[in-house]
């Protein structure tokens, strides 16, 4: 059977959005600096965080990328550093309605190839669970979330909460790492997203087994982590040996081993070499791994899934797996 291929995993940034001063309360929103019809920065107060083109708004640049890529359906989902976590709950709920409002406009140019996943405040569950909501029923497909908030990771309580009201309603939901720690070791070379993004990952991961997070939610709940689970796969084998021995210190509220839980939650295939994603595949298993590619940015893979193509290793029955038929499940069940 031949499925669409399916990127899980690319960003969208609207081209402009209302002051968010005024429309949310508050101060040094994220604004855009357009310089040119096809180029932009992302400024955080008076400071540039991220240069942007045309990719990130324009769905005929976006769609044309995936034609040339042989990419049929991309989720698309927010870009972390309008998520506003750290912000009253108040505020986050309005600029989640704003970014998820224009989201949609972004995609409906893209018919059935875009498909949207929303931000909500998920520093606030009810709100959270109120926002996933009234984004189902505006048309997104499932919810990105960050990989923690401030101190609270992703066994706390009330994102407990909001995981089984996604399990409940059916929507998938995409972990993408953010807010890592910085100082002088880590501000250079990009360490915080070469080094920081892997290490927050696999803390979340931890964070959901050791906690016991995949003994509460319902099975029903589908979940994926971005960048290959981060450093998770690499050191499983080290987070078993420590729960068998030292399970006093390791083992938090999980029932059983950490490898015991590696069905429960899907990784993407952003590792960029074949020996990183045979590690993957024999780690995770073949159906838990989904092709993403972290699109438009730079540090994501372009052609998008060629080192599943590369990866000789492969059966073709494989490749079409990960390429699309495992993202099927992940969306819709």
């Amino acid at each position: 059977m031949t499925h669409p291929v399916v990127d899980v995993h690319s960003h969208v940034v609207p081209k402009g959005w209302p002051d968010l001063a005024a429309a949310c309360g508050g101060s040094g929103w994220p604004w855009l600096r357009v310089d040119s019809e096809r180029a932009a920065m992302i400024m955080v107060g008076e400071t540039e965080f991220r240069p942007i083109g045309a990719q990130c708004w324009d769905a005929p640049t976006r769609l044309a990328d995936m034609t040339e890529d042989g990419v049929d359906v991309q989720v698309v989902s927010p870009t972390p550093v309008f998520f506003s976590y750290e912000r009253p709950a108040d505020q986050a709920v309005k600029v989640a309605r704003i970014f998820n409002d224009l989201t949609l406009e972004v995609t409906a140019a893209g018919g059935d190839r875009l498909l949207p996943f929303c931000q909500v405040p998920l520093q606030d569950p009810e709100a959270a669970c109120a926002e996933l909501d009234r984004c189902l029923a505006a048309g997104h497909v499932g919810v990105e979330i960050g990989n923690h908030v401030g101190d609270r990771d992703l066994d706390d309580a009330g994102i407990v909460t909001f995981l089984t009201h996604c399990a409940e309603v059916g929507a998938p939901v995409f972990v993408h790492p953010w807010d890592m720690p910085g100082g002088p070791r880590l501000d250079r070379w990009m360490a915080r997203w070469l080094t920081g993004m892997p290490a927050e990952t696999h803390l979340s991961v931890l964070s959901m087994i050791l906690g016991g997070v995949f003994d509460k939610v319902p099975p029903s709940l589908r979940i994926c982590f971005a960048h290959g689970g981060g450093s998770f796969p690499f050191w499983l084998g080290r987070a078993d040996n420590a729960w068998h021995r030292r399970g006093d210190l390791v083992r938090g509220a999980s029932a059983a081993p950490p490898s015991s839980y590696v069905d429960r939650f899907f990784v993407d295939s952003v590792v960029f070499a074949p020996p990183a994603l045979r590690l993957l595949v024999d780690t995770m298993g073949v159906d838990q791994v989904l092709l993403g590619s972290d699109y438009p940015y730079p540090l994501g893979e372009r052609p998008v899934g060629q080192v599943i193509h590369d990866a000789d290793f492969l059966t073709e029955d494989q490749r079409a797996r990960l390429l699309g038929g495992n993202a099927r499940r992940f969306l819709y069940g």
